[in-house]
């Protein structure tokens, strides 16, 4: 009898237990993932690093008067270079020519990545050159991408562009780089997509999205007539403008379609969501 009772006790706290446990949404992360989408939110601190770091170049270069830096939105780093420097700010000097061959420019250029990465935002290591420009005085223009993901990154971010005169003076800066990328990247790394590519083509016949392009704001419908060619995963950042400044970081399908008035469309892979379209 004893046994019996000691039995229906225990039998009775674990059903209590069980009903203390709430079922997990079958669209919210696991309990040790991070949140999704990954969020950067703009800091206090680094606008005050950028600040600093500008101090100390601008020092080392010996412009005088610190005019302030325009920094971009929530990553902090460079938008442009003010236009009341009190000098020139320059490259540093590769060889021992007067002129810089190609291979040392990009080097010096390479350098001056490395010196300037905290307004940058991101390790040289990350950054691939994909273009070289020259213009029409003279100058020349070095344009980077920053890869810092398993996965492509798209929209306007990552983006690094330095243009400078034959004598190393650097002429303009700006960077859409994003800081904190091994954070936003370990946190994706726990994302896995809803839905296999194969399966995507058919679950958008029916969709229905906005786009928006020189005539205004359409609507259009995905039909069965749409060939829908899914290309691979990227990393899509969103602005997200409420509550307060923060970017979301989104794992999506890069989806061409053929027979539509849009291009390419970008699925989110978790949320099953139309998130950007490029006409």
């Amino acid at each position: 009898m004893r046994v019996r009772i000691i039995f229906l006790f225990g039998l009775a706290l674990s059903l209590a237990a069980c009903a203390a446990v709430q079922p997990i949404s079958p669209g919210a992360p696991s309990r040790n993932q991070p949140p999704y989408p990954v969020l950067l939110t703009e800091k206090t601190q680094r606008n005050e690093a950028a600040a600093a770091a500008w101090g100390q170049l601008t020092n080392q270069q010996g412009i005088s008067g610190k005019p302030p830096l325009a920094l971009q939105p929530i990553t902090a780093t460079i938008q442009r270079l003010p236009e009341n420097l009190s000098g020139p700010l320059y490259l540093p000097k590769v060889g021992t020519s007067a002129q810089m061959s190609a291979e040392e420019t990009r080097e010096s250029v390479r350098r001056f990545l490395t010196e300037w990465k905290t307004l940058i935002g991101a390790e040289p290591a990350q950054l691939s050159l994909v273009g070289e420009s020259s213009g029409g005085d003279g100058s020349k223009t070095a344009s980077y991408e920053q890869r810092p993901f398993s996965y492509p990154l798209r929209g306007d971010y990552g983006k690094v562009e330095v243009r400078f005169a034959p004598d190393r003076r650097v002429l303009s800066l700006t960077s859409t780089a994003i800081p904190e990328s091994d954070r936003i990247q370990a946190a994706l790394k726990t994302s896995l997509p809803t839905t296999p590519a194969d399966g995507i083509p058919a679950k958008l016949v029916g969709r229905t999205f906005n786009y928006s392009d020189a005539a205004g704001q359409h609507t259009y419908t995905v039909t069965a007539a749409t060939q829908v060619n899914v290309q691979q995963l990227v990393v899509y950042p969103l602005v997200l403008s409420s509550p307060g400044a923060t970017l979301e970081f989104h794992l999506a399908w890069e989806i061409g379609l053929t027979n539509a008035p849009v291009k390419i469309i970008y699925l989110d892979a978790l949320q099953d969501e139309v998130i950007a379209v490029s006409p």
